[in-house]
């Protein structure tokens, strides 16, 4: 739930104000966009909750779904503001993160989408939850030893290098590589709290753009 919630907002043009939290996710091409392999299962999943609570709309469905996994899994409480509006126009391909790429490329993802360096590692520790599935992905296995609780055990396993069993794509590498990067991978690996403090905070930043968003 949170790599849909993630993969719907992160569409987000700040300069366009296109893209971004609005649902488009569940459209069939954008579904069958490469960075969205294997997400069809978490958009049927939340039909049967849209089939009961037909009020809400998809977009708000998507992130409500983030946040609540976050939540129940340890990490923090992100407050949740509904009105964002769906829409039927998908975004051209392209606009996620590549994880075979390094640093320049997330800087240019999420500095497109209006985000700071702070909010690429801090949105980065998502990855303490779940694995990477080589039928979606091309890649396999988990970022933790624990991939079902969300604490900073991402942050901590990177700085320790390359561990048996677990995985490190090349972005998550690439906060090593770049300096400013890296001094918040040390923060967030000796202060959970400051993680939980900044991934809250760069999560509603980043769902928050398409808020009462007319289109």
């Amino acid at each position: 739930m949170v790599r849909l919630a993630w993969h719907d907002a992160g569409t987000y043009n700040a300069e366009t104000k296109t893209g971004g939290a609005n649902g488009s996710i569940r459209n069939e091409h954008e579904l069958n966009h490469g960075a969205n392999s294997g997400l069809k299962i978490a958009v049927n999943f939340c039909e049967e909750v849209k089939a009961k609570y037909q009020k809400i709309t998809y977009a708000d469905l998507y992130q409500l779904a983030g946040v609540v996994a976050v939540g129940v899994t340890g990490g923090p409480t992100i407050e949740f503001v509904p009105g964002r509006k769906d829409s039927l126009e998908s975004p051209e391909e392209g606009r996620l993160p590549d994880a075979k790429q390094g640093a320049s490329h997330l800087k240019d993802i999420f500095y497109r989408m209006g985000l700071s360096d702070k909010d690429i590692v801090a949105l980065s520790g998502a990855h303490t939850l779940g694995k990477a599935h080589p039928e979606r992905s091309g890649f396999d296995g988990p970022w933790t030893n624990e991939p079902l609780k969300f604490d900073n055990s991402y942050f901590v396993e990177l700085l320790k290098g390359e561990s048996e069993g677990l995985l490190k794509l090349p972005t998550d590498k690439a906060l090593l590589d770049d300096p400013e990067f890296h001094r918040y991978v040390e923060l967030y690996a000796k202060d959970e709290d400051a993680f939980f403090k900044d991934y809250a905070v760069s999560t509603q930043e980043t769902i928050r753009a398409r808020l009462y968003s007319i289109v």
